[in-house]
């Protein structure tokens, strides 16, 4: 079974694209065998990064029940033997606006891939589709850039992120399900009073998926007069959401990549030497330890299921993802622990204002 890593932005043109095309690339040539899929519903681009300008086969195909695997849409790469591509869809309302039947059948076979990594290209902003998407991936990454902007939508896209990501912990219990899933919450805390109100283990269970969701943070185009003070965006988060954030890293704003664009490669073949390659390369890398993290959790779960059936079964091993040190991040107070504070939206702006340098 592949590993699969989302990589979403809360507002369109950061460069989500071109840092899915290039990790896909920068992740084949560690020897894996990697499948790009753009999951942009209705704004599909991810072919046009490697010269696929007019796909024989998309996701609409497989949507469309026309072909009955994901499998026989992927198509090979030619800058690399170990990576193939899913080209995305949109371009009927149907496909843009798929129903939900529909979006489960994708993510299950999603789940069923042959590959041993799969680079989820998500849509920009916070709809269901992209939420979902973004969310049942193994590893999660979120690109912004170093705007107030850009961080305040970014924030807006975690948010909702973990919301969702705590009510999925509840819509098939009961009596929970009837509860959650016709309120229309603002934050995680609403989610947690309701849940804690409602079940007595309510309350530990959304703190528990909360603690797992840690997102991996890529900043692009950054600039010497532009950064994003990382640590106190995560205090920002620890006080209003309750998650984490890990910067992954940064990518330089370099006119090499919008020319590798035009050239229809990923910069990282065009130009490796840029600064933006190189960059994104170190960004792979820190990718390549998350993938690395979950193979080992995913080996350790085998031989524990493998022990529970010989009975033979050992204390269970406590296996975190490691935290990876965020680089050019200014000194802020640490993050403080999830807590229960209500803010206007006005306080949240002027905080994320704060975080943007």
């Amino acid at each position: 079974m592949a590993i699969l890593i989302s990589v979403a932005s809360g507002k369109g043109g950061v460069g989500k694209s071109v840092v899915s095309a290039n990790l896909a690339l920068a992740l084949a040539k560690t020897g894996r065998q990697v499948l790009l899929a753009d999951l942009d519903v209705g704004g599909a681009d991810a072919h046009i990064m490697f010269g696929e300008l007019n796909p024989s086969v998309t996701l609409t195909d497989f949507l469309n029940k026309r072909v009955s695997r994901l499998e026989d849409i992927a198509v090979p790469i030619t800058f690399h033997p170990n990576l193939r591509l899913i080209a995305g869809t949109g371009e009927t309302l149907a496909t843009a606006n798929m129903a939900y039947a529909r979006k489960k059948r994708l993510m299950k076979h999603f789940q069923e891939l042959e590959a041993d990594v799969v680079v989820l290209d998500i849509g920009a902003g916070t709809s269901y589709h992209a939420l979902d998407f973004f969310l049942m991936a193994d590893i999660h990454l979120a690109v912004a850039t170093p705007e107030p902007t850009a961080i305040l939508d970014l924030y807006r896209f975690i948010k909702l992120a973990a919301i969702r990501r705590v009510l999925s912990c509840f819509l098939s219990r009961s009596p929970m399900s009837e509860v959650l899933s016709n309120k229309d919450f603002a934050s995680v805390e609403e989610v947690m009073d309701v849940a804690g109100a409602t079940d007595a283990e309510g309350r530990a269970t959304a703190a528990a998926a909360l603690q797992s969701f840690r997102p991996g943070l890529i900043i692009n185009r950054a600039s010497g007069s532009s950064q994003v003070n990382v640590l106190y965006l995560r205090k920002i988060l620890h006080q209003y959401v309750g998650g984490d954030l890990t910067l992954l890293g940064e990518i330089p704003d370099d006119p090499a990549v919008s020319q590798a664009v035009r050239k229809f490669m990923p910069v990282i073949e065009a130009d490796p030497e840029s600064s933006a390659a190189k960059s994104l390369m170190t960004v792979s890398g820190a990718v390549a330890q998350l993938v690395e993290a979950h193979d080992r959790i995913r080996v350790e779960h085998a031989e524990q299921s493998q022990e529970k059936q010989t009975g033979t079964l050992s204390p269970e091993p406590e296996v975190t993802l490691p935290l990876l040190t965020p680089t050019r991040a200014r000194t802020d107070a640490p993050p403080s622990p999830h807590a229960s504070i209500t803010k206007s939206g006005t306080d949240i702006v002027q905080n994320i204002s704060r975080a943007v340098g």
